[in-house]
């Protein structure tokens, strides 16, 4: 339905873009420009059915316009609330590093040569 609606819509917008472009302005407008002074709608169907006939399409193709535009944009709402990120729980416990890696911070600078590492203690015999 959607898809339809949409499809209705562009063409409802080509029809209200060539009425309002066939439309005699001050300066004669684009209608005047196909065939010199009057126009084939002009000659057609006389000048002042044919100010009618387009002032009425671009009217009521502006209405139809209007309206499927606000169908579609209710159609197109999520139907689900919005969430607040506020509302999920954070958590307290740091991520761990990965295994065999000390954090960031417990990590010495390196420095330019490398320094013999001190020799580590054996441990307590058990008693």
């Amino acid at each position: 339905m959607y898809t339809f609606l949409l499809v209705i819509l562009i063409i409802v917008s080509l029809v209200v873009m060539a009425a309002v472009l066939l439309q005699a302005g001050k300066g004669g407008g684009l209608a005047a420009s196909f065939g010199g002074a009057s126009s084939s709608s002009d000659s057609l169907i006389g000048s002042r059915q044919a100010g009618n006939l387009l002032t009425r399409a671009s009217w009521w193709g502006g209405g139809v316009f209007l309206l499927l535009s606000f169908l579609l944009g209710l159609m197109s709402v999520k139907t689900r609330a919005p969430k607040s990120i506020l509302d999920q729980p954070f958590s307290t416990a740091p991520a761990a590093p990965p295994a065999g890696q000390a954090p960031a911070a417990l990590t010495p600078p390196a420095t330019g040569t490398p320094k013999e590492a001190a020799p580590t203690p054996a441990p307590a015999p058990k008693q």
